[in-house]
């Protein structure tokens, strides 16, 4: 008798800096993808069927993700049990060392759902450091992990000011990246949230006496396009800095060509962070088939969660 498959939903982190980006490249290239190794990690579970990770956001080549998503069907021998969520998360995170990538929770799901299409939104943080004159003095700690942009402090209540354009929804085509999905998309994207937030470094405060200030950039919508936070964080930085000023960003956006977004004002990958993917809670109660009680040992219907 074949065993029937079952959907989970697991939420992940990962280190983005020695990766190609989240999603799946060919093996044989030198850089691959988190989404190899997740799925390396999946066949020592020793599936029936391959197991295959449908990634809900993308994120590009030094891209840090403090919680992604993804969904997953697994079929198991006949006759062994399916997982419940605890083990799944050990197991997945025990072949996943010494990888910069942990599993964080996993949730049984009903077959129709789909971590992509099923979230209701997501949030980026970006984080600037101010008070560097050269890239030599970012803490070694915060390498790889924040901008430190050039030119001396930003303007920061004039880049505030011109946040409040990317509000609401617009048609976002200045503020995209061109890539093979392009004429595919979509440039019409509604953001709910901006904020522009003072942040702490990692041990910030064994170096307080120099200076330096975090800021958080954050951004929710329900999707993106491609590298559009980025290019937004850029557009920000360059108010900041006096070489745009708050009108601009409206006037970028009401040109609706991504040829007329500045030249070298994208920010870079570094200091991007995809914060959170958020459902339904109800989505995330799959139905209990009969029998599934005594899955987890306690007797009390708990699907592992006991």
């Amino acid at each position: 008798m074949v065993s029937p498959q079952t959907r989970y939903l697991v939420f992940f982190q990962y280190f983005g800096t020695k990766y190609s980006g989240v999603m799946e490249t060919s093996n044989d290239q030198s850089v691959v993808g988190v989404q190899n190794y997740l799925e390396k990690a999946a066949q020592n579970l020793r599936p029936v069927v391959p197991i295959k990770f449908h990634i809900s956001s993308r994120t590009d080549t030094g891209v840090h993700a403090l919680c992604n998503a993804a969904h997953l069907d697994i079929q198991r021998a006949p006759g062994k049990p399916i997982f419940n969520e605890k083990q799944l998360v050990l197991g997945l995170n025990h072949h996943l060392k010494p990888e910069p990538i942990r599993i964080l929770n996993a949730y049984r799901v009903a077959s129709s759902f789909h971590a992509r299409f099923s979230a209701l939104s997501r949030t980026y943080v970006y984080r600037l450091l101010m008070g560097c004159h050269h890239h030599s003095e970012i803490p070694v700690f915060e390498r790889n992990l924040c901008w430190a942009p050039p030119g001396g402090p930003l303007n920061v209540p004039a880049m505030q000011d011109a946040a409040q354009f990317l509000l609401g929804t617009h048609d976002f085509s200045t503020f995209r990246s061109q890539n093979s999905e392009t004429p595919l998309q979509s440039p019409i994207r509604t953001i709910s949230q901006v904020d522009i937030q003072p942040s702490a470094g990692l041990l910030s405060h064994h170096y307080e006496h120099r200076g330096l200030e975090f800021w958080e950039l954050k951004f929710r919508s329900r999707s993106f396009l491609y590298r559009q936070v980025r290019r937004m964080v850029g557009a920000l930085v360059a108010v900041g800095q006096g070489r745009l000023t708050p009108r601009h960003i409206k006037e970028l956006l009401e040109i609706k060509d991504s040829r007329a977004f500045p030249a070298n004002a994208m920010a870079p990958p570094s200091g991007l962070f995809l914060k959170s993917v958020e459902y339904d809670e109800a989505d995330l109660e799959a139905p209990v088939s009969p029998g599934e009680q005594q899955l987890c040992g306690c007797g009390r219907g708990s699907r592992g969660r006991c």
